[in-house]
Parts: structure tokens; sequence; C-alpha cells
């Protein structure tokens, strides 16, 4: 399902969750409905842009996170943000995305950027990906990993 396709509201109570927050330091201030419906705009330019992009994620049709391939110059990076209530789902949709970059032949790595405040990072080291250095983006330090999807 598409970002689209869910209440603007759902998308604010997510992003406004101070446990999500924590792990996101580019969210900024408090969002309102006009920062949900520009985020979602943004995502779908993606979709029109490079065909790809990001979804609203679903557990028993109900949204708990948006996550999905954002193009990021010539790189596909992986992003999955979920509602606290359902990180325990994390692995499993992971799982399922990556198994759809494999199958995808215009993404023939990912790549997956992580803030410093994550720092059980155990999971995605079994999955095969590997670190490769540490960015700053909008002024925020990240470190970057890269699995190979070939």
């Amino acid at each position: 399902m598409r970002l689209t396709d869910v209440a603007l509201e759902d998308i604010v109570l997510h992003m406004n969750t101070p446990r999500v927050a924590e792990h996101m330091p580019l969210l900024g201030a408090k969002w309102t409905v006009d920062d949900a419906r520009q985020f979602v705009a943004a995502k779908e330019e993606y979709w029109q842009r490079d065909g790809l992009g990001h979804w609203a994620v679903l557990s028993d049709e109900a949204y708990v996170g948006w996550g999905g391939f954002q193009k990021e110059g010539t790189e596909w990076d992986f992003g999955l943000v979920l509602t606290p209530g359902n990180f325990g789902l994390g692995m499993l949709i992971s799982r399922k995305a990556i198994a759809f970059a494999k199958a995808d032949p215009r993404i023939e790595f990912v790549t997956v950027l992580l803030p410093p405040s994550r720092r059980n990072l155990g999971a995605l080291v079994r999955a095969g990906a590997k670190f490769t250095k540490e960015i700053e983006y909008d002024g925020q330090v990240f470190r970057k990993y890269r699995l190979e999807t070939s």
C-alpha cells in the first residue's frame, strides 16, 4: 500500500512518538498534518522519478509504519520506520524488502544509513551488510552500510 492511502493523522501520530524520534535525528519539530502531507508528496515524487519508493507498512490491515527504497544518486537506500509497538516486525519486513531488492535488476546493492543511537546491529551484519563509512547528512552523522543484492 502506498503512503497516499494512509490517513495523514496516522502518520503524524507515528512521527510524533518520542521512541521514534530517538533514532531520527533529522525529524525536527513536532509534526503537523501539513508536514505529513509534504512528506507523503516527497515520497511520491520518488515513485514518479524512479519507479520505486516507500510503502505504508500494514499488519492485520492496520498502519504500523513506512519503509522502502529511495534512490540517492546512483545508490538505492533502504529505510524502515515502524511504530514502537511494532519494532519486532522489523526483521521480517526487512527480509521481505531485501528479497524484493534481490529480485529487482535495477538494484545491485542496498545502502542503509543509521544514526549512532542505533546500537543493536547484529541482525544487519548477519544479513551481510558491511559498514562502509560515516557520513554527514544535513548536519547529522550517520553510519553507512552496504548490502549486496546480486
